[in-house]
């Protein structure tokens, strides 16, 4: 019998573990670049977080400032928290390790793929690798395919993209194979991630990550 997976537990735990590495960063990590063009470890977490205490009205004057441009909207969140120290954002973190508002939607799948994978976007510039529980991998994973601000949906159109290490599979076409943080990662438009994956497609998602 197959139980139901309880998503927001997963989102407070991934959170729950990026609190603890940013506990153990330098002053000089905090302002290393992520793998968010143009975005500094900081950046990635006050984007993270900066949605966390929009009631609907706020959320609506956020989006209006942006011009309900996902982009200017982001950057507008940035620019919300650029004034916190390093300490202040990380209690920020340890406040909200469980989602609410925008990113409890979908039972807290938000904030678990968005925590998944801005967490590797810190974690790999500062080669800190890890082993990401393969409950929050798979649900990420398929929660990214189809969720419209990673935009997965263009890069993996018309492929088949198969995890070497977990029990994960989507599409239909030529294949795309490698580790599912990999494939993750590119699904995200994450550059450089293709040459982590093989397979006749992968030639076909490697020129979709290209600028």
């Amino acid at each position: 019998m197959s139980t139901a997976v309880d998503t927001m537990s997963l989102a407070h735990d991934e959170r729950a573990d990026l609190a603890d590495l940013l506990g153990t960063l330098t002053p000089a990590q905090w302002e290393a670049p992520s793998l968010c063009a143009g975005w500094r470890v900081r950046d990635v977490i006050a984007h993270m977080f900066s949605y966390e205490e929009l009631g609907i009205g706020g959320l609506v004057r956020r989006f209006v400032k942006g011009g309900v441009n996902s982009d200017r909207v982001n950057a507008a969140g940035v620019c919300a928290y650029a004034d916190r120290s390093t300490d202040a954002l990380i209690e920020l973190v340890r406040h909200h390790l469980r989602p609410r508002g925008l990113t409890a939607a979908f039972g807290g799948r938000i904030a678990l793929t968005d925590g998944v994978i801005h967490h590797q976007d810190i974690r790999r510039p500062l080669g800190q690798p890890r082993v990401i529980p393969a409950d929050r991998l798979l649900t990420a994973l398929s929660f990214a395919r189809t969720a419209p601000p990673i935009r997965a949906s263009r890069r993996i159109r018309g492929l088949t993209l198969v995890a070497t290490d977990l029990d994960w599979s989507t599409g239909k076409g030529p294949l795309v194979e490698g580790p599912a943080e990999s494939l993750l990662m590119a699904m995200a438009g994450r550059r450089g991630t293709a040459q982590e994956l093989t397979g006749p497609g992968q030639p076909v998602i490697a020129r979709r990550l290209e600028p």
